[in-house]
C-alpha cells in the first residue's frame, strides 16, 4: 500500500484507469498514516474518515461504470485552514474563528472537487497566516516530518507536513511572503507561488490582499504543474484574477538564460545552505545552461517594504473581526469593551503585533513616512525584476537563508522569525511566480532553491524546474 506514497499523480491516475488498484486502496493507505502519526505531527486540524471512504467508493463506482475520470480523481489532498470549504470549520488557525462554519466553497475547492480530488482534511497554519514556523497556531505546533524536533516552516506548515508525512498526495497553501515556498524548502517538497492573479483568491481568508496567492505543495514538479493547471484561471468572483490559460512551454530548456542575483549571497545566508545552492548552480552550468550573474539592487529593501505593506493590509482586513458580525464574541458593558474583550481572547500575540504595526503605519502623521514610502520602494523593486527579465529568462535564488530550526528557537524573537522571508518576500511584492524545489541535502534536511519567472511564465518555470529536479537528484 505504501507504494502509493512514491507514485506521481499521473501514475496513480493511470493505475486507477487500468484498475490495478482502487481509490479505496489509496484512501485507506493515507488514512492509516494519518491515524498513526497525526496526533504527534499535528499537520491536520480536521479529518473525516467516513467522508474520505465515502468519496473513494463513489470514484470506484465511476471507474466500474467505465467513466473517464479526471486527473485528480482519487488523489488525497489537504487544504490550508484559511481556504473555505462549505459546511466545514475554517478557523485560519485562530480562536477567533474556532466555530466558524464556511457558507460556501472557495473557487479552488470547487475546481479540485471537479477534478476529482478527495479532500482528506484541513491543515494547521500560523494564525491568519502570520508566521514562518507554524508555531503560532492557536491549536498547537506542527512538527517537521523530516525531523520532529524542528519546525516545518510557515505559514503553510501544516500543508507541507501533510504531504511530507504521507497524509495527502498534495496540499493547497497560501503564499503572502513565502508561506508556500519556505515550508516546501524545510520539508523537502516542491511549492509553487503563482503569478498574482493566476489563481482565484475567492474564498481565501484575506491576510494582505495585494500579496496573497494560493498555490500547491507536492512531492515533485510534475504534480505541482497538474494541480496548478486544475486551480488556475479567470474567476468572475475575484476581480484581481487574470484571464489566463496555462500552456506547456515549447522552448528548448537549454536556451533559457538563468540569472543569479548577487544580492542574495551577500549576507544572512547559512554557510551550509549557500554551499548547496552554489553546487546546484554549478551542476546547472555543467548541463549547458547559460548562467549570468545579475544585480537586483533594491533587494535589501524587500523585507522592510514587506513588513510595512503587509501589516498595513492586515490591520485593514482584520478590522472585520470585531465580535459582532461573526467569530468569537465576548460581552462588555459597551461597544468598545466588547471589541476589546473579543479581540483580547480571540487573537494571538503575533496577530496583535502585526495589527498594531499596520495601524501605526497607516495612522495620521505616519502614513506618508511609512506606507507611502513603502509603496514607492515597491515600485523600485518591481522595476528591478522587470529590468532583470530583459537580460534573463529565469532567476535562481535560495528559498530560505537557513535550514529548518528547532521548535521554540525563534518563537520569542519576531525579528529573527521575520528574516526567514528575506529571499521570498520580494517575489510577492512584485507579484511574480516562483517555485521552490529541493536542490541538495545537509544530513537528512533539505535545501530549497527558487526558480523565479516573469509574469505568467509558469510554463517556463515548470520546464526548467523539471530539468533541475533530475540533475539535482543525481
Amino acid at each position: 500500500m505504501s507504494d502509493f506514497f512514491q507514485k506521481t499523480i499521473k501514475e496513480i491516475n493511470q493505475g486507477l484507469k487500468k484498475r490495478s488498484f482502487s481509490a479505496l486502496d489509496i484512501a485507506e493507505s493515507f488514512i492509516k498514516e494519518i491515524e498513526k502519526n497525526n496526533d504527534f505531527i499535528f499537520s491536520l486540524l480536521s479529518f473525516n474518515r467516513e467522508e474520505v471512504i465515502s468519496q473513494a467508493k463513489e470514484i470506484d463506482k465511476e471507474i466500474a461504470r467505465k467513466k473517464d475520470i479526471p486527473i485528480l480523481s482519487g488523489i488525497p489532498s489537504a487544504i490550508k485552514d484559511n481556504i473555505l470549504m462549505k459546511g466545514g470549520k475554517t478557523t485560519a488557525g485562530s480562536k477567533m474563528l474556532e466555530n466558524y462554519i464556511a457558507p460556501y466553497d472557495a473557487t479552488v475547492i470547487k475546481k479540485i472537487k471537479k477534478a476529482g480530488s478527495i479532500i482528506i482534511g484541513k491543515a494547521n497554519m500560523d494564525e491568519f497566516a502570520m508566521g514562518s514556523s507554524t508555531e503560532h497556531s492557536a491549536y498547537g505546533v506542527t512538527r517537521n516530518p523530516l525531523n520532529t524536533d524542528l519546525v516545518p516552516g510557515g505559514s503553510s506548515g501544516g500543508s507541507a507536513a501533510a504531504v511530507a508525512a504521507n497524509f495527502s498526495c498534495f496540499a493547497l497553501g497560501s503564499d503572502t511572503g513565502g508561506s508556500i515556498r519556505q515550508p516546501a524548502s524545510f520539508c523537502g517538497l516542491v511549492g509553487l507561488k503563482p503569478t498574482y492573479g493566476a489563481v482565484s483568491r475567492y474564498g481565501l481568508i484575506a491576510m494582505a490582499s495585494s500579496l496573497d496567492q494560493i498555490g500547491p505543495l507536492t512531492k515533485n514538479v510534475e504534480d505541482a504543474k497538474i494541480v496548478f493547471k486544475a486551480i488556475s484561471g479567470k474567476d468572475k468572483m475575484d476581480s484581481t484574477s487574470a484571464d489566463y490559460t496555462f500552456k506547456d512551454s515549447d522552448k528548448d530548456v537549454k536556451n533559457f538564460r538563468i540569472g543569479i542575483p548577487e544580492e542574495y549571497f551577500k549576507k544572512g545566508i547559512d554557510k551550509n545552505v549557500e554551499e548547496k545552492i552554489e553546487e546546484a548552480i554549478v551542476a546547472a552550468e555543467k548541463e549547458g545552461f547559460k548562467i549570468k550573474r545579475i544585480s537586483l539592487p533594491y533587494t535589501e529593501y524587500a523585507l522592510p517594504v514587506y513588513y510595512i505593506i503587509s501589516p498595513s493590509e492586515i490591520s485593514a482586513n482584520l478590522a472585520r473581526y470585531d465580535g459582532l458580525r461573526y467569530g468569537l464574541s465576548k460581552e462588555g458593558k459597551d461597544l468598545s469593551e466588547r471589541y476589546f474583550n473579543s479581540r483580547k481572547d480571540g487573537l494571538g500575540v503575533e496577530v496583535k503585533r502585526r495589527i498594531s504595526l499596520g495601524s501605526y503605519t497607516l495612522s495620521a502623521g505616519y502614513y506618508d513616512a511609512y506606507y507611502k514610502k513603502a509603496q514607492q520602494a515597491r515600485s523600485l523593486i518591481i522595476n528591478d525584476f522587470k529590468e532583470a527579465f530583459q537580460e534573463v529568462d529565469l532567476i535562481l535564488a535560495p528559498t530560505s537563508p537557513t535550514l529548518p530550526f528547532k521548535i521554540g528557537e525563534k518563537a520569542k524573537d519576531p525579528l529573527a522569525m521575520y528574516l526567514s522571508d528575506i529571499f521570498t518576500a520580494g517575489v510577492n511584492i512584485a507579484g511574480l511566480p516562483a517555485i521552490s524545489l529541493p536542490c541538495g541535502k545537509v544530513g537528512n534536511l533539505s535545501v530549497g532553491m527558487q526558480v523565479i519567472g516573469s509574469y505568467f511564465k509558469e510554463s517556463d518555470i515548470f520546464k526548467a524546474a523539471e530539468y533541475f529536479e533530475k540533475i539535482w537528484k543525481k
